[in-house]
């Protein structure tokens, strides 16, 4: 039976990285009216109770199936939605069979998620129409901004998530596997976004990551050479 809306939905947001967090909370401000942002803790178990998750995967590139159990076992959690770049039908399909209610891209627009969301809670399950297998949305002319680090300096979502891996620690060959690219592409990847950063060496990139936001706390890592 279809859930009837009541507004405000109440949202948690899940993402360590705060900067993210308050991209977030500004491109949904317009729409204060139908989502109201009750938490944003990664890693904790929320308070009170929400009717949707949005388990925002940035710094990630594979589906976490242990972390995504443990936000589905958060009883105050209610339908749980992994928002990312990475629309790999595997990680989607991972997602869904766990008991995920959607998986949305990040490239859609803010009015747009939120009409997602609101579809959602009334019993859908969504994927965005980027993917494979699609529900696709009404278009939505507004941008998504703001939702990641290093976006006011020109990076992409996907130039911003390999910084951050570099940024924790990780080797091209880490990185590469974990994205499902390969080498050649990602360093094709890494030298747009070193050039848009003003940065040349890795422990410069390590240094400009840390200092836009893109190591979450506890999670620092010594650099790995190139």
């Amino acid at each position: 039976m279809p859930t009837q809306i009541t507004h405000p939905l109440r949202l948690r947001l899940l993402n360590d990285y705060e900067v993210v967090v308050a991209g977030l909370r500004s491109i949904l401000a317009p729409y204060e009216g139908r989502i109201h942002i009750v938490e944003t803790d990664v890693g904790t178990t929320g308070e009170r109770p929400v009717d949707l998750t949005l388990y925002d995967t940035f710094g990630l590139t594979q589906a976490d199936g242990q972390e995504i159990d443990a936000v589905l076992a958060d009883p105050t959690a209610g339908r749980v939605v992994v928002y990312s770049w990475n629309m790999q039908a595997d990680l989607i399909q991972t997602a869904l069979d766990r008991g995920c209610h959607g998986y949305l891209d990040k490239s859609m627009g803010a009015g747009v998620l939120v009409e997602c969301l609101e579809a959602i809670v009334e019993g859908q399950v969504l994927v965005s129409d980027t993917a494979e297998f699609a529900v696709t949305a009404a278009s939505d002319p507004v941008p998504v901004r703001g939702v990641w680090p290093g976006q006011a300096e020109g990076l992409t979502a996907r130039e911003a998530e390999i910084v951050t891996l570099i940024t924790r620690g990780m080797t091209n060959a880490e990185i590469a596997e974990r994205s499902f690219i390969t080498i050649n592409s990602l360093k094709s990847c890494i030298r747009s976004a070193y050039r848009k950063m003003g940065v040349e060496r890795r422990s410069q990139a390590v240094r400009w990551g840390m200092e836009h936001g893109m190591t979450p706390p506890g999670r620092e890592k010594t650099p790995q050479p190139s």
